[in-house]
């Protein structure tokens, strides 16, 4: 009998002890800061400046080629 009277008040107990708790919730504000990007963009430049000049070379190139077998 005795299990019976420790389990009633252990039953009885839980409920008051649940409410000896307290939660404090805080939201801090949240600091959105600049995003600085550098982009390089020397490496699109030179592939276009070679690809530029690539065409001028391979008509200078066309060039030379039949003027020497016409000499």
């Amino acid at each position: 009998m005795s299990k019976y009277v420790y389990l009633l008040l252990a039953a009885l107990l839980f409920p008051v002890l649940q409410n000896c708790t307290t939660h404090k919730v805080e939201v801090a504000p949240v600091e959105i800061k600049p995003i600085h990007i550098t982009i390089d963009v020397n490496v699109k430049v030179d592939k276009a400046l070679d690809d530029f000049f690539g065409d001028i070379d391979k008509a200078e190139e066309k060039i030379d080629k039949t003027s020497s077998t016409t000499q």
